[in-house]
């Protein structure tokens, strides 16, 4: 099992991202699989869209994913206020020039004109400069903004306003421009449906929560607790997402936020530590807040009874009681 990392450097320019390797990103046989899919789709010339609830990794995914073509980013996050310009570009002003010839001195020519100052946005960009293009959540712009992808993905074409600086009509997709979305379910606030046309141009990677040791080994590299804590953090999470509903199941950013509290504090994943007690009762009854009967919040009982059973379990692991007497880790 390999451990490998993508973090981002920000061009100067600010118009653009690279992505470097770091040491940030692990790297499991479920995580490799899915970028070998993706990427087959996206060397075919297919746009590819990682679909699936909030917390299971999908835009880090798309992160690696494009790091992986080796091509600078454009990083565009979807937004209910966005229209078709947002995407293509502009009018931004207008540029005023004026001319005065007085050559013969009794005679005097002026001229001005005046013409609109266009700036083309992300996407206008990227398909221009054959950058690979990531749509975080894409769903959250209404589908009519959405339109201009349309003829990108299929034509290859991007449709330009007749109003643009160099008068193209039309712009020819540089041959490596390549796409990557990813977006929430429908049920979710402020989600809108996109167009059956769009969804029809793309290839769609469903995901769900990873498998236990995949999430073990994120939540250890993002927070560098011993692996016993982690494995205790990871079932307790787990057990609580199969009690939840639709999307108040905690995900793997309650296990990493538990287990990097514990490790500043030296803290352990055992029931007799106040501080992992406490730690849990704030994140994971926020994740959990919806699970009601008779408009009483289930979850603080339950959560207490998961806590207590997962200790009680692996109250005999070697060293426990000396190691967190000691505060020492393991």
């Amino acid at each position: 099992m390999g451990v490998e990392t993508t973090t981002v450097k920000v061009e100067n320019d600010g118009d653009h991202l690279l992505l470097e390797p770091s040491n940030m990103f692990v790297t499991t046989p479920p995580i490799e699989e899915v970028t070998e899919r993706a990427l087959a789709y996206l060397e075919a010339g297919y746009a590819v869209h990682f679909a699936g609830p909030a917390g299971v990794g999908k835009t880090t995914l798309a992160f690696h994913t494009a790091a992986k073509l080796g091509r600078p980013v454009t990083l565009i996050h979807g937004d209910d206020e966005f229209g078709s310009s947002d995407l293509i570009g502009k009018d931004s002003g207008y540029r005023k020039s004026k001319l005065v010839d007085n050559y013969i001195h009794s005679v005097m020519k002026t001229e001005e004109n005046m013409n609109t100052l266009w700036v083309d946005n992300r996407l206008t960009t990227a398909c221009r400069n054959g950058f690979t293009l990531i749509y975080d959540e894409f769903t959250r712009s209404r589908p009519e903004a959405n339109n201009a992808l349309l003829s990108v993905l299929e034509e290859r074409i991007l449709n330009l306003p007749s109003l643009r600086w160099s008068g193209e009509g039309y712009l020819t997709v540089n041959p490596t421009f390549r796409a990557i979305f990813t977006s929430n379910p429908e049920e979710y606030a402020g989600v809108h449906k996109t167009q059956d046309a769009l969804t029809d141009r793309l290839i769609t990677i469903r995901l769900d929560h990873f498998d236990a040791e995949t999430e073990i080994e994120i939540t250890r590299a993002k927070s560098g607790l011993p692996r016993p804590d982690v494995e205790r953090i990871v079932e307790i999470v787990r057990e609580l997402r199969g009690i939840g509903v639709n999307n108040s199941r905690p995900t793997i950013r309650a296990c990493i936020a538990i287990a990097r509290v514990l490790s500043r504090r030296s803290g352990h994943a055992r029931w007799d530590d106040p501080i992992f007690r406490w730690v849990c009762r704030d994140i994971l009854s926020t994740d959990t807040a919806k699970v009601t009967r008779d408009g009483q919040s289930l979850m603080p009982q339950k959560l207490e009874e998961v806590i207590r059973e997962v200790s009680s379990r692996h109250s005999n692991d070697g060293n426990d009681s000396k190691q967190h007497r000691s505060g020492r880790k393991e």
